[in-house]
């Protein structure tokens, strides 16, 4: 099936080129900073994570949301999703393999990787956390494999694979579950200890990953002939739209136990990322931009009239991504580390690097995507002359 993905027309092989230019970019700063370390970066002493571990953390969510499709279509046997279901575990596949690359370049010495494989406990987050990643990957492209195969041959998939997606709904919470644990078991950092971060971070997911597919279908169908059809939209939005207001709901009582507990160290954390705190305000326009495209999502979503026409469906799911990169993706991890235990205001702002290498991770997740897209679309017939 892999030769499905090496042909296509001129336009398919230009989008190809501009992702690898993108790749050969960002490999070049990546061996920049494989040979020189992490100083090129704009991490610290103080901020030990930043744009890759908050890129990772965001697309965690966006893997975990595949099971907002698989979960109707395989269980509740929800027709509408037949044709989109496919999409949503491709995205999960590159969304994983995304993830896992920016653990890699986040890592510093690639080398130290092998330390949770080498020496294993059961008592560290991350040990499970790689467990759970590498798992889901497995279950996707196992799960996609098999359904791929039976669809060309005109069979329906074998039995012996629904216990295994039935398996995969389940694995797929528990991902952004355990990442939540990475950040709220460290008790010096208050801003990250709250039993709310798990189903925060859920909600976020299952926002932000079925906007991206509803935009995706929605390319899809502009350069195929792949229709998911109005009902299988439809009903993704009505997902993002309830999964963005129990979102909104979160960060609301986040904000409200913080400011009217008088707490300094909750406070400090919300002033930095809304106010500025000692002259650093650098998160402050992205996070006011972020409530405004959380609340102009909110206003189109809610309202049918608005969540049912195409155009005003994009401008919402558009927000509603966007909203929740800057969240997860710029103020999340990053509003953790500031100010430190000790109160010191720490600067962070990613380098140019940084940006590059983020970017090539993003191209060659987009690479794998394209791909298996052309391979589903192929075998499907879709894919125009």
């Amino acid at each position: 099936m892999l030769e499905k993905a090496l042909s296509g027309n001129r336009t398919y092989w230009t989008w190809i080129g501009f992702l690898l230019a993108v790749m050969g970019v960002g490999g070049a700063c990546w061996y920049w900073q494989f040979t020189e370390g992490l100083g090129i970066t704009g991490l610290s002493r103080d901020v030990v994570w930043g744009f890759y571990i908050a890129q990772f953390t965001f697309l965690v969510g966006v893997a975990a949301s595949a099971v907002m499709v698989v979960l109707p279509y395989y269980l509740h046997n929800y027709k509408a999703f037949g044709k989109i279901t496919i999409l949503g575990e491709f995205l999960a596949i590159s969304a994983v393999i995304m993830c896992m690359s920016f653990i890699f370049v986040d890592m510093g010495s690639p080398i130290r990787i092998f330390n949770v494989f080498l020496h294993p406990t059961p008592h560290s987050m991350m040990f499970w956390d790689t467990i759970a990643l590498g798992g889901y990957l497995v279950l996707n492209i196992l799960i996609s494999q098999v359904s791929l195969i039976a669809e060309r041959k005109g069979d329906p998939p074998p039995k012996w694979i629904k216990p295994i997606i039935i398996l995969s709904i389940p694995w797929a919470v528990s991902i952004h579950t355990v990442t939540a644990f990475l950040y709220s078991g460290l008790a010096a950092r208050p801003f990250w200890m709250t039993a709310i971060l798990a189903p925060r971070f859920l909600a976020s997911a299952f926002a932000a990953g079925p906007a991206l597919l509803i935009l995706l279908a929605f390319v899809v169908r502009k350069l195929t002939t792949f229709d998911p059809g109005k009902q299988a939209i439809q009903k993704l939005a009505e997902i993002v739209t309830y999964a963005m207001c129990v979102n909104v709901f979160f960060v609301l009582m986040e904000v409200f136990t913080a400011v009217y507990s008088g707490i300094p160290e909750h406070i400090h954390h919300f002033q930095f990322l809304f106010l500025g705190l000692e002259g650093e305000s650098m998160l402050a326009p992205f996070m006011w931009v972020s409530a405004f495209l959380a609340l102009v999502s909110l206003v189109i979503l809610i309202n049918p009239a608005t969540r049912h026409k195409e155009v005003t469906l994009i401008i919402g799911c558009i927000a509603v991504f966007g909203s929740l990169w800057i969240d997860k993706g710029l103020g999340m991890v990053i509003a953790g580390f500031v100010p430190t235990p000790l109160g010191h205001v720490a600067h962070y702002a990613p380098t140019a690097p940084e940006l590059l290498i983020s970017a090539a991770i993003y191209a060659m997740g987009l690479l794998i995507l394209t791909g298996l897209y052309k391979i589903a679309l192929e075998i499907r017939g879709h894919v125009k002359a």
